[in-house]
């Protein structure tokens, strides 16, 4: 695996792209539903998200309608917060067998302040935006966030984020942390328990 420290040094070209508020919500949002095999998420806010709906259908649905499709066809879905979520994200949520029979799995760590994207192990999303209407940009101009993000398909930086990503889905740095009293369930207790 690729040192972090090599590509923050400049040793070695990376291909980025820099998202900008609206933009979040047409590669992050459309990578996602063009998604084959795996979605993680990491958000430290979990919010319900409209997205524009597939003509003919109305003209907004709940992002986690795109998500049980995504389980119907078998895509893994991960999705690390940091909070409880919302209470309509809740409701949409509870309305789709699919996702609460485990189709769409949660992990909740109260440390995770990162926001991150992957999609199929290709495709990496790294910026400010939580996984809302307003931070993703699914909201009009004058009501979402100001947002930074870069999305790149360089594996190295895929490998890093990912193996970061699953570490933390496993709880490995449970044990060590010193907010665990305070914690609903520690991520190791979840994962061994999850199976």
């Amino acid at each position: 695996m690729a040192d972090f420290a090599d590509l923050l040094a400049g040793t070695r070209p990376v291909s980025l792209a820099l998202l900008r508020d609206r933009e979040h919500y047409e590669r992050v949002v459309a990578a996602v539903r063009r998604a084959e095999r795996s979605v993680w998420i990491a958000t430290a806010n979990l919010k319900e998200m409209l997205v524009e709906a597939p003509w003919p259908r109305r003209r907004y649905r709940t992002v986690l309608e795109d998500l049980s499709e995504l389980a119907r066809r078998g895509v893994e879905l991960r999705l690390l917060h940091a909070a409880h979520p919302s209470r309509p994200f809740r409701r949409s949520f509870d309305r789709l067998p699919l996702l609460v029979e485990g189709g769409l799995e949660l992990r909740l760590c109260p440390r995770l302040h990162f926001k991150a994207v992957i999609v199929d192990g290709a495709f990496l999303y790294l910026g400010s935006a939580n996984w809302t209407g307003a931070g993703l940009g699914a909201k009009g101009a004058e009501r979402r966030n100001f947002e930074l993000g870069l999305v790149t398909d360089d594996e190295a930086l895929l490998d890093e984020v990912q193996a970061l990503y699953d570490g933390l889905w496993r709880g490995e740095p449970c044990a060590r942390c010193r907010l665990r009293e305070g914690c609903e369930m520690p991520l190791d207790v979840f994962a061994s328990l999850a199976g």
